[in-house]
């Protein structure tokens, strides 16, 4: 594989043999890696989170115990139907924001721990095909079953 600078600002992205199934699924995968670290330094990028559920909430808090992983000091606590609150401390390298209290907004620069982080929270509540309740990421949508009758 081989990286060129034909222009300024232009960077072409080319395989020895294009035939090769192997080459040309690396082609792809360097070119969307590049893609999304531009991307990410230009634009950044945001992933709303739904808490849909009757008393499901968060608010995001100073962490009591300090900074989580060397910086941040923050923590998202949810009510999501447990007998307790869930706290999840937010890394430093992730900007979270609670603009109501069923819906949170996460950026970062890197798509990867963005979703990794996205993921953390949605498996305290995965969302239920029965009733639709749960934590949703981003514009995720589930079909609801009907119901078991005898």
């Amino acid at each position: 594989m081989q990286l060129a600078f034909p222009q300024p600002n232009i960077l072409t992205i080319s395989v020895d043999n294009a035939e090769e199934k192997k080459q040309r699924a690396m082609w792809g995968l360097t070119r969307t890696l590049i893609n999304n670290a531009v991307v990410g330094m230009t634009e950044g990028f945001t992933v709303p989170i739904y808490l849909v559920g009757v008393g499901y909430r968060a608010a995001l808090e100073d962490d009591p115990r300090g900074t989580i992983d060397g910086g941040g000091g923050k923590r998202l606590t949810m009510k999501l139907g447990h007998s307790h609150n869930v706290y999840v401390p937010v890394p430093p390298y992730i900007k979270a924001e609670v603009p109501s209290p069923t819906k949170i907004v996460l950026s970062c620069t890197d798509k990867h721990f963005l979703g990794l982080f996205a993921a953390k929270i949605r498996k305290w509540r995965p969302p239920e095909p029965y009733k639709g309740k749960g934590v949703f990421v981003g514009n995720e949508t589930i079909r609801l079953k009907a119901v078991k009758k005898k």
